[in-house]
């Protein structure tokens, strides 16, 4: 699970390289724009590029795992959301603030204010996976309780759901409506973690599982005839999609058949160690990635070189050495800021549930304003604040007052359950 997380976080990294598009227009001035959109091939691309289906099923997975273990200890609900809080923020409170000291710098540097403006935008692009796992991750322990109660039932209701706003959205032309389905769709996902975790999929044999991908593929590729979905795999995004979750049953299936060579793989002495790095500082690597491309692109137009227009073949021949370079630069930065996250608390904060929910929404109100005023650097100052405030609401340590709603019920670890990180 570790190995193949890594994975997928690499393909994000290197996703996020490509569409960084640097040149100068007709008179010199620095244009910084996504390559992508110019692309014909871009589309089918993201039939291998859409991973991000898959990572919220491996976060169900890892999340059943933990809270299993956790509540299995004596551990309240509310101490497992305040300590997830916690550990996913502290990384990022700190990409958040060096991104606004970073675009303020550029505007005191005299920095064109639509090139400040563009990079902050950028920037803040990848930190709607956060919000959002942000929002899952307070709501395992009772998406587990349903889960355990009621799994068929579930499951069928959150598919509704998608379904529903998928159908409305799509009829009336409302792309406001269809943000519902940031709950359905990627609570949906995380719940076959849960069903991954538990080993409901296990008996499935190797024909149910190709026969299943087979026919998500089928769903998907009719949708897109349909006019339904959108070719291009990351415009159900925004907002989500069932196409997503096709995505996600089909490429859980191909995970669970594979999963036995890729553990050989992972076992492998260097593959282990490298995974272990990158698991350790896994939300390092995620909230400051798009900072380092963002800054290395701006370093190439104070180079006094010709820059070559994205997509043309020159720039294409470019890019595994831009790749190389940012690659490089992505790890260096994240050997200097991962100790934040590496020195993250090892207990859980005894948090009162008041305290708990307020840090849940003041850390996912500090990424959404990221996330939707990128473009402004005051907007990166007040949301440095606002995560930061999250942070310190559930240090270990803080008073806890009335707290409620702890699940203390004890039930044995997941079969064949991994070590979640």
């Amino acid at each position: 699970m570790d190995a193949v997380r890594a994975m997928l976080l690499v393909l994000v990294v290197l996703l996020h390289s490509l569409m960084a598009g640097v040149s100068r227009d007709a008179l010199g001035a620095p244009v910084l724009a996504n390559a992508m959109e110019g692309w014909p091939g871009f589309a089918a691309l993201t039939w291998l590029a859409q991973i991000m289906p898959l990572f919220f099923v491996l976060g169900g997975f890892a999340a059943y795992t933990q809270f299993s273990r956790e509540r299995d200890r004596g551990r309240t609900a509310t101490e497992y959301i305040a300590g997830r809080l916690r550990r996913l923020l502290l990384p990022t409170a700190a990409a958040v603030a060096a991104a606004a000291v970073f675009l303020a710098t550029l505007v005191v540097c005299g920095v064109p204010a639509e090139v400040v403006a563009t990079a902050g935008f950028h920037i803040g692009q990848p930190l709607w996976f956060l919000a959002v796992y942000l929002g899952c991750s307070a709501l395992v322990p009772f998406m587990m309780r349903w889960h355990e109660t009621h799994p068929h039932l579930t499951i069928a209701v959150l598919a509704a759901g998608v379904i529903g706003v998928d159908i409305v959205g799509v009829s009336t032309g409302a792309a406001a409506f269809g943000l519902i389905n940031m709950a359905f769709v990627w609570l949906l996902l995380q719940q076959l973690g849960f069903a991954l975790a538990d080993g409901s999929f296990d008996g499935l044999s190797g024909r149910v599982r190709a026969m299943i991908v087979a026919g998500a593929i089928a769903l998907l590729a009719t949708g897109m005839l349909a006019g339904f979905f959108s070719v291009n795999l990351l415009e159900a995004l925004n907002p989500p999609q069932g196409a997503l979750v096709l995505v996600g049953i089909a490429q859980t299936m191909i995970f669970l058949s594979v999963r036995g060579r890729l553990r050989d793989w992972a076992e492998r002495p260097r593959v282990a160690a490298a995974v272990a790095w990158m698991n350790l500082r896994a939300m390092t690597i995620y909230s400051w990635h798009m900072l380092v491309v963002i800054a290395l692109a701006g370093a190439l137009l104070l180079l006094p070189v010709d820059l070559p227009v994205p997509l043309t073949p020159d720039w294409w021949l470019a890019r595994p050495l831009w790749f190389a370079v940012v690659g490089a630069a992505v790890w260096a930065v994240v050997r200097v800021a991962g100790v934040v996250e590496l020195r993250r608390d090892a207990g859980w904060p005894a948090v009162g549930t008041g305290r708990a929910v307020g840090a849940v929404v003041c850390g996912v109100a500090g990424v959404v304003l990221a996330l939707l005023g990128g473009s402004n650097p005051s907007a990166w100052v007040v949301a440095a604040a606002l995560t930061t405030a999250a942070i310190t609401a559930v240090r270990p340590g803080a008073p806890s007052r009335g707290d409620s709603g702890g699940v203390r019920s004890r039930v044995p670890l997941a079969h064949g359950a991994y070590r979640a990180s």
